[in-house]
């Protein structure tokens, strides 16, 4: 076991590890806070989880602004800089949260913590991509996960024990996370922004000015197999987002299961992805990466869906098996897909982009899946997903035809042959980092 691991510890860079350690850390503060963020809505300002809503659009709406401007300016100036830049901001603004005392305050800076927090987004995929050549690059996102997960089963538990002496800790805490990271950003990782030269030259081509920078997003929307990859996967977010949102109240309020319950579900999913996330990545990745999307989709149509023809506690476990395994699947081909689309050179703006698969459904999924719960029997929460799955599943097979030949020497996402407003891309990327 540990000559397997030391050896996959050497398969990868050092700046690999380093950012993942740090994107570990960074992820724990996050965990310390999602869990508990509605409550200290409700429970500081006495509002509602309309109110509540509203904080996350209004969170939604200054990342989606602020991963835009961060793509752009991370293949400008850097990715190192701008990943400072969004750490040190997010620390920031959390130690802002303490001070807050109404609610139109509280408005405006969570708008603007959305924004500057996300900044660094783009930079911190960037980094990967950059580092990693192409058929490694599920396999890293998949270890990264495994991270993350890791942080997911220290953080609410931290932030639990944070929250008994009061929520200023945990902004604190979250805070002290960032400034951490940060610190080991700056002394360890290096800059891996590559180096634009003049087709069929060695010499360094002309820096973008900002407004070229900015500009070269319509390049990326003129990209229209990517943009059909983006849309594909905001459906797929659509469905996966119910783990978080209905699905403990369905089973608390329809199926009558402890709170304890969904506690469970949740940990078992993050025990699997820890477990066996890196082993089911090298199993799958000799696939053709959209055909493995595909299958992980069908796996999220068919876990979901269950919820709505079950009752027993069995078979509520039995889904979230099911769901896990397709989240193992589809998550680090989905990542190394969009920074395989990506020229080097606009590597920052495409995985800017690519986060809206996961802002759109976080800022409009919750207000439409909570409708139906309360407009409608809340079961067809999960025929709705069952159908959105189909869909998907369609969209990704049709994407793997349209891609020719793209993406098909399996999942390593090699870049073969593209068209000529495509760029060879040879060297080797949060829905938010927080909900808050």
């Amino acid at each position: 076991m540990f000559t397997k691991a030391k050896k996959t510890y050497k398969e990868f860079p050092d700046t690999f590890w380093v950012i993942t350690l740090g994107s570990f850390i960074d992820q724990i503060g996050g965990f310390m806070l999602m869990p508990f963020i509605s409550f200290y809505m409700t429970s500081t300002f006495g509002i509602g989880m309309i109110e509540a809503g509203i904080v996350f659009l209004i969170v939604g709406l200054g990342s989606l602004v602020g991963g835009i401007i961060g793509g752009a300016l991370t293949d400008k100036f850097g990715r190192k800089s701008m990943a400072l830049y969004g750490l040190l901001m997010s620390g920031l603004f959390s130690l802002i949260l303490i001070f807050i005392n109404n609610l139109t305050t509280l408005y405006i800076v969570v708008g603007l913590m959305g924004l500057v927090g996300s900044l660094g987004g783009p930079a911190r995929g960037a980094m990967i991509a950059d580092v990693l050549p192409p058929e490694q690059r599920a396999e890293g996102y998949g270890i990264l996960r495994v991270a993350i997960n890791l942080s997911a089963t220290i953080g609410p538990a931290l932030g639990g024990f944070l929250l008994g002496q009061g929520f200023m800790w945990i902004f604190i805490g979250d805070a002290v996370t960032s400034a951490i990271t940060a610190v080991i950003f700056y002394i360890k990782v290096p800059e891996t922004k590559p180096i634009k030269k003049i087709e069929d030259t060695d010499i360094p081509a002309k820096p973008e000015t900002v407004g070229q920078s900015m500009g070269g997003y319509k390049d990326v929307f003129k990209d229209w197999k990517f943009m059909f990859f983006i849309g594909i996967s905001m459906i797929m977010t659509l469905v996966y987002m119910n783990m978080n949102f209905t699905l403990p109240v369905f089973l608390i309020d329809d199926l009558s299961f402890s709170p304890q319950i969904y506690g469970w579900l949740i940990s078992m999913n993050a025990f699997m992805v820890v477990v066996l996330q890196f082993y089911i990545t090298r199993k799958v990745k000799k696939f053709p990466a959209l055909i493995v999307i595909a299958i992980g989709n069908l796996l999220y149509g068919i876990g979901f869906a269950m919820y709505g023809f079950i009752s027993s506690l069995a078979f509520v476990f039995i889904a979230m098996i099911i769901i896990t395994i397709g989240e193992m699947i589809i998550a680090p081909f989905s990542e190394a897909i969009a920074a395989t689309f990506a020229p080097e050179d606009k590597r920052g703006r495409y995985l800017a982009v690519y986060g809206w698969s996961g802002l759109f459904p976080m800022m409009l999924g919750n207000i439409a899946f909570g409708a139906v719960m309360d407009k409608l029997d809340s079961i067809w929460v999960w025929y709705i997903c069952g159908i959105l799955s189909i869909f998907a599943v369609g969209g990704y097979l049709l994407l793997n035809k349209l891609a020719k030949g793209r993406f098909n020497e399996g999942s390593s996402t090699d870049v073969e042959e593209v068209d000529e407003t495509e760029v060879l891309s040879e060297s080797g990327s949060q829905i938010l980092k927080k909900a808050i």
